[in-house]
Order: C-alpha cells, then sequence, then structure tokens
C-alpha cells in the first residue's frame, strides 16, 4: 500500500490532523512477516497483528477489506514490546473494534498480512476436524472411504486380540518375567506418529472429551462426525471416546490373575516402525526381538483407568447402563489394585519401539481418580482420600515453574476442575476455593501473556516438547475463570491462544494442519507422511503440531540448528522432527475442546 494512502487513513481517523510516523533510517527488519490468526477472528474478540521490527518506532496500520482493497480502519501500532521468547521486538496492531465479517488484510508498516476472516464461524469446521483426528487414528479397524476420505487405509494390528507381557531384560537393564496370560487388546488409538498405545497418554485425551461433553452435551450430536457409529442415537463424541474406553479396559489385569485389577502400561512394537508405512494388519507378537508386546502394569496406568472409568460410569448411566456399570466396576477394581501396589513402576522395552511414558510421582493420579470416584459414587472413602490430598489446595499453574495446569504426567488439575464443575457433596465454600485456585491460575496465565510481545501463556522458559498442548491446556483454565467469574478478559485469553496457535507467533506459521495459509504439512507421522505419490497423504486437517521445544532433542531438528535459535523459534515443519513436529492424542483433545468452547459461545 503507498505511504500516501496511509497519511489519507490516518488523516481521516485523526479528525483532520496527521498523526505523527517515528522513523529511524538505521532500523532493520528481522522478520518482514505480518503475524495475524490465518483462519480468523470472532467478532467479540481481541484482535492483534504483529510484526518483529529492529529498534524502537511506532508504525502505521491499515486494515483492507480484501475484495476491495478500502481502508477499513488504521492507526499507529505500538512501540515495540520486547518478546523473550523469540528474542523480537514486536510492533502490535490493535483492530479490535472492528467486528463486521468479513475477509481482510493487515497492513502493518508496508508490510501485507495474508488474509483472514472476522465472523462468528470461523471456528465452526475446525473443530470437527480435531475431533475426527481420532477417528483417523484408529487401530484394528479398517478405515473405509465413505468415512476417512483419502486418509482411509486397511485396519492396522488386527493382531493385537492376542498379546502378552514383555518377557527379558529392558534397556534399564531390568528383567521382567513376562506373564501366563493373553489379552485381547485390539481397537483403539494410535498414540502420536507411531503405532504405540499408552494408557497414561490416552487417559488425559479421554477425560477431556469426556469433559467437554460433560460441559457441552450438544456440541457433537449424532451423525456429526461421519464415523461408522453415526447414527447410534448418541452423541459421535461418545462412540468416538468409546473406542478407545474399550480398549483401555482390555488393559486391566484379568481377575485370577497376579495384580488382577491392575492396568498394563502400554503396548506396542519392540522396534521402531519405517517412515513412511502403513500400520500392518498383522504382526508375530512372539519373535524374539521383535512384534509387540504388553509392558508389565504401572500404578500410574491402573489410576488414569480409574479415573477415566468412573468418568465414563456417570456419563453412560442413561445411555447404556451395561457398559456405565462395567466401567464402574473397572474403575473401584483399579483402585483397589493401586493402593495395594501403590508405587509399582515398569521398565522401557529393550532396544526402540515406543515412548516411554514414565510417572514416578502419583500423588496427583491418586487424587485424580479419587475424585471421579467420589463425584460418581459419593462414597466416603473416595471424599477423605480427595480431602486428606494436597492437591486439594493446589491448583497446578498457580506457580511460575508449571509450563500449564496439565499434561498426561500431572494430572491433579483434573480431578479439581471435575470437583469445582460437577454436582457433588463439597461445601460451597470448597467448591468456591477450588474455583478460586482455578481462576489464580489463569490470572498467571494473562499476566504471561501480558509481558509478551505475542501474547501466549507460556513463559519464555517453559517451552517443553509439545507446548502447544501448553497453550491449550491453559487455554481451558482460562475458558473456566470465565465460566467462573464472567469477567471478560478470561474469554479474551482464550482466543488469544487460538489466534498463536493459528499464526500470531513468532514463526508467523499455522500449527494446526489445513488451517490457515502457511500451516503445518510434513508432521513425524508413518501413515500421514505427505508422500502422495507413494500413497501417504498430508496428514488431514485440524491436527495441531507439538510445536517449538526448549530443547529440541532429534536429529533432524538439531542438524538444522534449531538448538541455536530462540526457544519460541524451535520447531521444524518436516517429518523427521519428531520433537517439535509429531502428533498425538492428548495435543488434539485440548484443540477440540478450546474451538468447542468458542463455537458454542457465538450462540450465547
Amino acid at each position: 500500500m503507498k505511504r500516501w494512502l496511509w497519511a489519507l487513513a490516518l488523516l481521516a481517523l485523526s479528525g483532520g490532523k496527521v498523526m505523527a510516523q517515528v522513523s529511524t533510517a538505521d532500523a532493520q527488519h528481522v522478520n518482514r512477516v505480518v503475524s495475524v490468526n490465518q483462519v480468523g477472528y470472532l467478532p467479540g474478540a481481541p484482535k492483534y497483528g504483529m510484526l518483529a521490527a529492529a529498534g524502537e518506532r511506532a508504525v502505521t496500520w491499515a486494515l483492507l477489506d480484501a475484495a476491495t482493497q478500502s481502508v477499513v480502519a488504521a492507526g499507529v501500532a505500538e512501540p515495540g514490546r520486547r518478546d523473550a521468547a523469540s528474542g523480537d521486538r514486536v510492533l502490535t496492531a490493535d483492530f479490535s473494534d472492528v467486528t463486521a465479517p468479513g475477509t481482510y488484510i493487515l497492513v502493518l508498516d508496508d508490510v501485507q498480512s495474508v488474509p483472514f476472516r472476522i465472523g462468528a464461524d470461523v471456528y465452526r469446521q475446525l473443530k470437527t476436524d480435531a475431533l475426527r483426528y481420532f477417528y483417523l487414528s484408529r487401530s484394528g479397524i479398517e478405515l473405509e472411504p465413505a468415512f476417512a476420505g483419502r486418509w482411509a487405509r486397511p485396519a492396522g494390528h488386527l493382531s493385537d486380540d492376542a498379546v502378552t507381557c514383555f518377557r527379558g531384560v529392558d534397556a534399564q537393564g531390568t528383567r521382567w518375567d513376562g506373564c501366563d496370560y493373553m489379552v485381547n487388546a485390539r481397537g483403539g488409538w494410535y498414540d502420536a506418529g507411531d503405532f504405540g498405545k499408552y494408557v497414561v497418554n490416552a487417559g488425559i485425551s479421554v477425560w477431556t472429551l469426556q469433559n467437554l461433553y460433560e460441559r457441552l452435551p450438544d456440541a457433537f450430536g449424532d451423525g456429526t462426525l461421519n464415523i461408522p457409529e453415526s447414527g447410534s442415537g448418541r452423541p459421535d463424541i461418545l462412540d468416538e471416546t468409546r473406542w478407545e474406553m474399550e480398549w483401555l479396559l482390555s488393559m486391566q489385569v484379568p481377575d485370577g490373575q497376579p495384580q488382577a485389577g491392575m492396568v498394563h502400561h502400554k503396548l506396542h512394537d519392540e522396534r521402531w516402525g519405517g517412515i513412511p508405512e502403513l500400520p500392518p494388519a498383522t504382526v508375530e507378537n512372539r519373535s524374539p526381538g521383535a512384534g509387540r508386546s504388553l509392558m508389565p502394569p504401572s500404578t500410574a496406568a491402573t489410576l488414569n483407568l480409574a479415573a477415566v472409568t468412573a468418568q465414563c460410569a456417570r456419563i453412560w448411566r442413561t445411555l447404556d447402563a451395561a457398559f456405565a456399570a462395567r466401567c464402574l466396576q473397572a474403575a473401584e477394581r483399579a483402585w483397589q489394585a493401586a493402593h495395594d501396589n501403590p508405587i509399582f513402576k515398569y521398565g522401557n522395552i529393550p532396544g526402540q519401539g515406543g515412548g516411554n511414558y514414565d510417572d514416578a510421582y502419583l500423588d496427583d493420579e491418586f487424587y485424580w481418580a479419587a475424585a471421579e470416584l467420589w463425584i460418581t459414587t459419593g462414597k466416603a472413602s473416595y471424599r477423605d482420600a480427595v480431602r486428606s490430598s494436597p492437591f486439594f489446595t493446589r491448583t497446578p499453574g498457580q506457580e511460575a515453574h508449571d509450563a500449564a495446569a496439565m499434561n498426561w504426567g500431572n494430572v491433579a488439575a483434573l480431578g479439581t476442575i471435575s470437583l469445582a464443575l460437577l454436582p457433588n457433596e463439597l461445601a460451597g465454600d470448597e467448591i468456591a476455593a477450588l474455583r478460586g485456585q482455578i481462576i489464580a491460575a489463569a490470572d498467571g496465565y494473562l499476566a504471561i501473556m501480558g509481558s509478551e510481545g505475542y501474547r501466549v501463556s507460556l513463559h519464555p522458559d517453559r517451552y517443553y516438547w509439545g507446548s502447544n498442548s501448553d497453550v491449550l491446556n491453559n487455554a481451558i483454565i482460562l475458558a473456566l475463570a470465565y465460566d467462573f467469574t464472567d469477567e471478560a478478559r478470561y474469554l479474551n485469553g482464550v482466543a488469544e491462544s487460538l489466534d498463536y496457535l493459528l499464526g500470531r507467533n513468532a514463526l508467523a506459521f499455522s500449527f494446526i494442519s489445513g488451517y490457515g495459509t502457511t500451516t503445518m504439512q510434513h508432521p513425524h507421522h508413518r501413515f500421514w507422511a505427505n508422500l502422495p505419490a507413494q500413497g501417504y497423504p498430508p496428514p488431514p486437517p485440524g491436527a495441531v503440531a507439538g510445536g517449538p521445544n526448549g530443547s529440541p532433542s532429534d536429529p533432524t531438528a538439531l542438524e538444522a540448528g534449531l538448538s541455536d535459535a530462540a526457544p519460541a523459534r524451535r520447531y521444524l515443519d518436516e517429518v523427521g522432527s519428531w520433537s517439535t513436529n509429531e502428533v498425538t492424542i492428548n495435543w488434539n483433545a485440548p484443540l477440540v475442546w478450546v474451538t468447542a468452547y468458542l463455537d458454542a459461545l457465538q450462540g450465547k
């Protein structure tokens, strides 16, 4: 856009007085890309665009109608704010006052953004695509073209219907004696870019989706997802979570066996599969050094099962009483077994083949499971376990060292959320205290957002593996704070979290596949390898990448020099970068929650 048009726009908006523009002749822009939410902004949400620039100077901006190129709004961007996580000095244009639906372009210091929309429906399709991720990640079933489209494929790992425990010496030198039984662990979701299935990651993923149902039961009704179970008369979101619940139930040690009621920690190959690779239909599970094995039970996995099956039991009571009863029986068996084996750990299958998901601190799992069981059953023993836990008076996320309130290894906040939201026997002042903890955590995230140039809830030193999921889980906390207070600043924080993921970041990059102009296309995934000539499709729309990792560890990222970049820039859209560009169920679950939440409020 020509500078004289800038001047005219600013003249009109300032009542005849031309606003001053501060410039420095030697200023060198470090990133000549305008960062915006490449999908769009909700009408009532904050609307910021950013440009990284060297030096401190104010610059002009204009918002254009994309079709007519006419100026809709204009102003002067704030002088650069330092963004510690990226090293950028960030110029910010605030066009929050523009609420009219349409497609726009932001011009900031003569640099044009990609087109984006303003509209109440900007997340309507994304919420559905984000949830369909789970159907497209199913194991043990053919993904038919009628349901999966170009992501159709044969059934993978049908041979998981007969697996036994690992026997031998693991990578830490621990010897495992195996077990004398087989289990049918066919089904479930592939956890991530590999073919493993892990109970502790399934736990938070299922909980998040079931919690969304408890919060918004009409968000994904029957027929909304186009999955094989559509038309069952039940909400599609519950049909999808049941697919994983059935697998979780299969991982519980059968009656009559040692440690009955405990839950196997994980199931995966003893060697990594190649990339690209279709999930094989069958695997010889008892070949030395090959095949797939169960790892022994763990207390963490057992408590994950106890929590989500207790949640399952109350949700399914009026939909399928027999399934609800089965879930509750499994939950109480698991709770008792965890108390009988309170610190039982597990080993790592030798060589390769799957992630560790090791968890040696279990107080949070005991608290979470007790909370879910108490809400579902009302039994005094679970109430006492809740009230005696240190997490009853502290929600993770309230302290500076917490990157996020919850993740697969830190699940106490899940119990607090359920207690704060759902009917239970807590006194009013106790519920208020729990809600206050959540609000305090949300206040901490808003403080971080206010101090960072790109306005994201991550502390500059807390860009961990899967940082984008931390942003999303923090957004859930912000959403709950809005529910409890009706204060718009919390809702604004939720919306800005999606702005970050969809391009308003240091990389001007959308971390969500299929959403945005410059978007993730090459995830670390064996089937979605984006090699169409070889029969491997790109990622489906709505998959979120792990994102910038302050400690990248894969050879692809290290060879690219990511360790020399600022934390917010340590990301690589390449299939080999598993530490920055993998996709996984526990990262997509909060994406479903947040997009569905924001979309539901548009009809409020």
